[in-house]
């Protein structure tokens, strides 16, 4: 029998001091630190198994692989793979779940302590001189508000939004769940979307990127929040309309915005979130809520666990 070759397209998502474990199977191993979308099908024509966190795998790539059995996401969303492609060839999807229940939501809440004192517009004012200006053993630019006993609102209920909801809670926060956006009827402990916006003092979105939920958070949504409310996103950069977020905190619709995902990414000047860092109420991080040590660890097991699963014929953690 043929022993089966994996290819792991970009290994450098998962950083060195992450150990890989080993599979309990013979295999051919082959990894590639990145690979452009030019590279994709030669790189894959042998494999039946392909690892990808953020490479793309659309139908015009997977209709030139007929050896592909599996495509092992390292990630939970599975937005850079046709889903409906693999499903029509008879490919395996698996992704990875519940791994950062802790990394994520200490990062949120991390941006709603830094939001909601001002941590990076006091910084910036030292910087400038402001302190020295001012002559006083303190000053007081910017205001600071307490997170104990503010409105956290939840778009998400999976186990990221419920692992945030609880830490926002060990915290003294009041935790409001979205129902989903339109929805006729609320689900029990849940709040119809608009209201949940309107009480929010912080939103975050940990739901998935798809048709029904790009631009989530637009220009209307944004103007119907209280204008001392925060945006918080650590689920994925298309969730929220970036240019209508920037124009919020400039007109003062809301008070401040954290984000660590990016419509495109790496993302450049050319998106209007990096081209505004500047701005005292806006944090930017690079896409790092969920990579932990110990997160991007459970991540790389449950990954080994995952094909060693479907080389047994088992279904574990399966999307298609």
């Amino acid at each position: 029998m043929t022993l089966p070759t994996i290819v792991f397209l970009d290994r450098a998502t998962i950083p060195t001091q992450i150990e890989l474990p080993h599979l309990p199977f013979e295999h051919q191993w082959l990894e590639y630190d990145l690979t452009a979308p030019g590279e994709v099908v030669d790189r894959l024509q042998s494999a039946q198994i392909a690892i990808t966190n953020k490479v793309v795998l659309d139908r015009s790539v997977l209709m030139q692989l007929p050896n592909l059995k599996m495509i092992a996401v390292a990630a939970t969303g599975v937005n850079n793979v046709d889903i409906e492609a693999c499903h029509e060839f008879g490919i395996a999807v698996t992704n990875i779940r519940g791994y950062a229940t802790r990394s994520v939501p200490e990062h949120v809440l991390a941006m709603i302590f830094a939001l909601r004192r001002n941590l990076k517009g006091y910084h910036n004012d030292i910087a400038a001189g402001e302190w020295q200006r001012q002559k006083q053993f303190c000053f007081f630019t910017h205001p600071i508000r307490d997170v104990a006993g503010a409105t956290l609102g939840i778009i998400g209920s999976g186990a990221l939004g419920q692992a945030t909801a609880q830490l926002a809670k060990s915290v003294g926060m009041n935790v409001l769940l979205a129902e989903r956006k339109g929805a006729a009827q609320c689900r029990d402990g849940f709040l119809p979307f608009e209201r949940v916006l309107a009480l929010s003092d912080v939103l975050t979105l940990h739901c998935p990127l798809n048709e029904q939920t790009h631009h989530l958070i637009g220009r209307q949504e944004l103007a119907s929040m209280k204008s001392s409310s925060i945006v918080i996103n650590t689920g994925r950069g298309g969730l929220v309309d970036e240019e209508a977020l920037v124009d919020a905190l400039k007109q003062g619709e809301i008070s401040a915005a954290g984000v660590d995902v990016f419509t495109d990414e790496p993302a450049d000047e050319s998106n209007s979130l990096v081209a505004n860092m500047h701005l005292p109420n806006l944090l930017l991080t690079p896409h790092v809520a969920w990579g932990s040590d110990t997160a991007i660890q459970n991540l790389a097991d449950i990954l080994i666990e995952n094909i060693a699963a479907f080389l047994e014929g088992k279904q574990h953690n399966r999307v298609v």
